[in-house]
Protein backbone atom coordinates (compact mmCIF):
# COMPACT_ATOMS: atom_id res chain seq x y z
CA UNK A 1 0.00 0.00 0.00
CA UNK A 2 1.65 3.44 -1.14
CA UNK A 3 1.86 5.91 1.08
CA UNK A 4 -0.31 8.58 0.23
CA UNK A 5 -0.19 11.14 3.01
CA UNK A 6 2.12 12.66 5.48
CA UNK A 7 2.16 13.90 8.83
CA UNK A 8 4.70 16.70 10.46
CA UNK A 9 6.14 18.05 12.98
CA UNK A 10 6.50 21.68 13.70
CA UNK A 11 9.56 22.56 15.60
CA UNK A 12 13.22 21.92 14.56
CA UNK A 13 11.01 20.01 12.16
CA UNK A 14 9.87 22.46 9.39
CA UNK A 15 10.82 25.03 11.75
CA UNK A 16 14.12 26.28 13.59
CA UNK A 17 12.33 26.52 16.83
CA UNK A 18 15.52 25.84 18.60
CA UNK A 19 17.62 29.09 16.79
CA UNK A 20 14.76 31.36 17.36
CA UNK A 21 14.45 30.65 20.99
CA UNK A 22 18.38 30.82 21.61
CA UNK A 23 18.34 34.34 19.83
CA UNK A 24 15.47 35.43 21.91
CA UNK A 25 16.47 34.59 25.48
CA UNK A 26 19.93 35.97 24.25
CA UNK A 27 18.38 39.15 23.46
CA UNK A 28 15.97 39.31 26.34
CA UNK A 29 18.87 39.22 28.75
CA UNK A 30 21.12 41.74 27.37
CA UNK A 31 18.29 43.87 27.21
CA UNK A 32 17.48 43.74 30.73
CA UNK A 33 21.32 43.93 32.08
CA UNK A 34 20.98 40.23 32.82
CA UNK A 35 23.33 38.50 30.50
CA UNK A 36 26.54 38.83 32.97
CA UNK A 37 25.00 36.82 35.84
CA UNK A 38 26.12 33.74 33.56
CA UNK A 39 29.11 32.05 32.74
CA UNK A 40 28.26 32.41 28.78
CA UNK A 41 25.63 32.26 26.53
CA UNK A 42 25.48 28.42 26.30
CA UNK A 43 24.58 28.51 30.47
CA UNK A 44 21.76 31.08 29.96
CA UNK A 45 20.56 29.02 26.98
CA UNK A 46 20.34 26.04 29.28
CA UNK A 47 19.08 27.44 31.95
CA UNK A 48 16.50 28.41 29.82
CA UNK A 49 15.84 25.28 28.21
CA UNK A 50 15.65 23.26 31.54
CA UNK A 51 12.88 25.30 32.57
CA UNK A 52 10.82 25.32 29.59
CA UNK A 53 10.98 21.32 29.24
CA UNK A 54 9.95 21.16 32.78
CA UNK A 55 6.88 23.42 32.58
CA UNK A 56 5.86 22.48 29.20
CA UNK A 57 5.58 19.08 30.48
CA UNK A 58 3.15 20.39 32.45
CA UNK A 59 1.23 21.99 30.07
CA UNK A 60 1.01 18.68 28.29
CA UNK A 61 -0.26 16.79 31.68
CA UNK A 62 -2.92 19.27 31.26
CA UNK A 63 -1.81 21.16 34.84
CA UNK A 64 -0.97 24.39 33.25
CA UNK A 65 -3.10 26.40 30.33
CA UNK A 66 -0.53 27.37 27.36
CA UNK A 67 -0.37 30.96 28.63
CA UNK A 68 0.26 29.71 32.17
CA UNK A 69 3.52 27.60 31.46
CA UNK A 70 4.47 30.64 29.52
CA UNK A 71 4.18 32.68 33.09
CA UNK A 72 5.85 30.21 35.57
CA UNK A 73 8.97 29.51 32.84
CA UNK A 74 9.72 33.24 33.50
CA UNK A 75 8.94 32.66 37.58
CA UNK A 76 10.89 29.75 37.15
CA UNK A 77 14.09 31.31 35.78
CA UNK A 78 14.35 33.82 37.64
CA UNK A 79 13.78 32.08 40.85
CA UNK A 80 16.83 30.04 39.77
CA UNK A 81 19.08 33.17 39.06
CA UNK A 82 18.53 34.04 42.39
CA UNK A 83 15.91 36.87 42.02
CA UNK A 84 13.78 37.62 45.34
CA UNK A 85 9.84 36.86 45.33
CA UNK A 86 10.10 35.72 41.77
CA UNK A 87 8.10 32.66 42.13
CA UNK A 88 5.16 35.12 43.34
CA UNK A 89 5.51 36.94 40.40
CA UNK A 90 2.08 38.42 39.83
CA UNK A 91 0.75 37.08 36.27
CA UNK A 92 0.76 40.27 34.48
CA UNK A 93 4.68 41.27 35.34
CA UNK A 94 5.38 37.28 34.45
CA UNK A 95 3.43 38.05 31.05
CA UNK A 96 4.83 41.06 30.30
CA UNK A 97 8.75 39.60 30.89
CA UNK A 98 7.75 36.54 28.53
CA UNK A 99 6.44 39.29 26.24
CA UNK A 100 9.67 41.05 26.02
CA UNK A 101 11.21 37.55 25.50
CA UNK A 102 8.47 36.42 22.38
CA UNK A 103 9.33 39.23 21.19
CA UNK A 104 12.99 38.41 20.53
CA UNK A 105 12.64 34.71 19.71
CA UNK A 106 9.63 36.27 16.81
CA UNK A 107 12.38 38.81 15.27
CA UNK A 108 14.44 35.51 14.64
CA UNK A 109 11.74 32.99 12.82
CA UNK A 110 12.78 31.16 10.08
CA UNK A 111 11.91 27.93 8.72
CA UNK A 112 14.57 25.31 7.53
CA UNK A 113 15.60 25.87 3.76
CA UNK A 114 14.85 22.14 3.15
CA UNK A 115 10.88 22.50 4.45
CA UNK A 116 9.02 24.65 1.73
CA UNK A 117 11.10 23.05 -1.61
CA UNK A 118 9.94 19.39 -0.03
CA UNK A 119 6.07 20.36 0.87
CA UNK A 120 5.90 21.98 -2.27
CA UNK A 121 7.51 18.56 -4.06
CA UNK A 122 4.88 16.64 -2.07
CA UNK A 123 1.72 18.57 -2.07
CA UNK A 124 0.86 17.28 -5.98
CA UNK A 125 1.07 13.99 -5.11
CA UNK A 126 0.53 13.77 -0.87
CA UNK A 127 -2.20 15.22 1.83
CA UNK A 128 -0.42 17.16 4.41
CA UNK A 129 -0.99 18.01 7.74
CA UNK A 130 0.45 18.86 10.89
CA UNK A 131 0.28 17.06 14.47
CA UNK A 132 2.10 19.44 17.15
CA UNK A 133 2.58 19.13 21.15
CA UNK A 134 1.35 22.59 20.89
CA UNK A 135 -1.61 25.32 20.62
CA UNK A 136 -3.41 25.58 17.51
CA UNK A 137 -3.47 29.47 17.16
CA UNK A 138 0.33 29.75 18.18
CA UNK A 139 1.37 26.82 15.36
CA UNK A 140 -0.87 28.44 12.95
CA UNK A 141 0.77 31.91 13.60
CA UNK A 142 3.95 30.39 13.42
CA UNK A 143 3.59 28.25 9.98
CA UNK A 144 2.11 31.60 8.90
CA UNK A 145 5.44 34.01 9.46
CA UNK A 146 8.06 31.16 7.85
CA UNK A 147 5.94 31.27 5.10
CA UNK A 148 4.60 27.57 5.50
CA UNK A 149 1.06 27.74 6.32
CA UNK A 150 -0.25 27.75 2.79
CA UNK A 151 1.23 24.02 2.38
CA UNK A 152 -1.88 23.01 5.11
CA UNK A 153 -5.31 23.69 5.43
CA UNK A 154 -6.66 24.24 8.75
CA UNK A 155 -8.86 21.51 9.18
CA UNK A 156 -4.87 19.03 9.12
CA UNK A 157 -3.56 21.31 11.52
CA UNK A 158 -3.95 18.94 14.99
CA UNK A 159 -2.78 20.48 18.21
CA UNK A 160 -2.45 18.87 21.60
CA UNK A 161 -4.12 21.69 23.30
CA UNK A 162 -7.32 21.74 21.48
CA UNK A 163 -7.18 17.72 20.60
CA UNK A 164 -6.50 16.78 24.41
CA UNK A 165 -3.83 14.51 24.39
CA UNK A 166 -0.13 15.01 23.50
CA UNK A 167 2.28 12.55 21.59
CA UNK A 168 3.38 9.88 21.71
CA UNK A 169 -0.41 9.19 22.35
CA UNK A 170 -1.72 7.11 20.17
CA UNK A 171 -4.88 8.98 19.27
CA UNK A 172 -3.44 12.82 18.26
CA UNK A 173 -1.59 10.76 15.70
CA UNK A 174 -4.70 9.06 14.43
CA UNK A 175 -6.84 12.04 14.73
CA UNK A 176 -4.25 13.46 12.24
CA UNK A 177 -4.88 10.61 9.67
CA UNK A 178 -8.57 11.30 10.04
CA UNK A 179 -7.85 15.16 8.81
CA UNK A 180 -6.65 13.86 5.96
CA UNK A 181 -9.19 11.00 5.19
CA UNK A 182 -6.43 8.28 5.08
CA UNK A 183 -5.82 5.01 7.46
CA UNK A 184 -2.80 5.25 9.36
CA UNK A 185 -1.03 2.36 7.53
CA UNK A 186 -1.12 4.90 4.50
CA UNK A 187 0.00 7.89 6.26
CA UNK A 188 3.86 8.63 7.16
CA UNK A 189 5.22 11.00 10.11
CA UNK A 190 8.03 12.99 10.29
CA UNK A 191 9.56 14.82 13.08
CA UNK A 192 12.37 15.72 14.82
CA UNK A 193 11.52 14.13 18.30
CA UNK A 194 12.61 10.02 18.76
CA UNK A 195 10.60 9.10 21.60
CA UNK A 196 7.31 11.73 20.91
CA UNK A 197 7.49 11.40 17.15
CA UNK A 198 9.38 8.79 15.69
CA UNK A 199 8.74 5.36 18.29
CA UNK A 200 4.74 7.49 18.67
CA UNK A 201 4.48 7.19 15.51
CA UNK A 202 5.21 3.90 14.33
CA UNK A 203 3.23 2.38 17.83
CA UNK A 204 0.37 4.49 16.44
CA UNK A 205 0.35 2.52 13.15
CA UNK A 206 2.15 5.05 11.10
CA UNK A 207 5.22 5.17 8.79
CA UNK A 208 7.96 6.47 11.10
CA UNK A 209 10.51 9.22 9.88
CA UNK A 210 12.79 10.29 12.45
CA UNK A 211 14.80 13.27 11.24
CA UNK A 212 17.96 13.57 12.62
CA UNK A 213 19.63 16.76 11.10
CA UNK A 214 22.41 16.46 13.90
CA UNK A 215 23.27 12.81 11.87
CA UNK A 216 24.27 11.58 15.70
CA UNK A 217 24.14 7.73 14.12
CA UNK A 218 21.98 6.76 17.27
CA UNK A 219 20.56 3.39 16.79
CA UNK A 220 17.24 3.00 16.16
CA UNK A 221 14.47 0.45 16.86
CA UNK A 222 12.49 -1.20 14.11
CA UNK A 223 10.53 0.12 12.04
CA UNK A 224 11.54 3.55 12.14
CA UNK A 225 13.52 5.24 9.17
CA UNK A 226 16.37 7.96 9.71
CA UNK A 227 16.38 11.43 7.88
CA UNK A 228 19.18 13.69 7.97
CA UNK A 229 17.27 16.03 6.08
CA UNK A 230 13.65 17.10 4.75
CA UNK A 231 15.25 16.69 1.52
CA UNK A 232 15.58 12.75 1.37
CA UNK A 233 12.20 12.66 2.31
CA UNK A 234 10.50 12.26 -1.05
CA UNK A 235 12.49 9.70 -2.17
CA UNK A 236 12.21 7.67 1.27
CA UNK A 237 8.22 7.64 0.56
CA UNK A 238 8.79 6.29 -2.64
CA UNK A 239 10.51 2.94 -1.06
CA UNK A 240 7.56 2.02 0.18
Amino acid sequence: MPIRGVLFDVDDTLFDYSGSEEAGILARLRELGLAERFSGPAAAVALWRDVTQEQYARFLAGELTFAGQQRERVRQFLARLGQEGAERLPDERAAAWFAGYAAHRDAARAAFPDAAPVLAALAPTHRLGIVSNSSLGHQRGKLRAVGLLGHFGDEVLVCSDEHGEAKPAPGIFRAGCERLGLEPYEVAYVGDRYDLDALGARDAGLHAFWLDRAAGGAPVAPGIRVLHSLAALPAALGGH
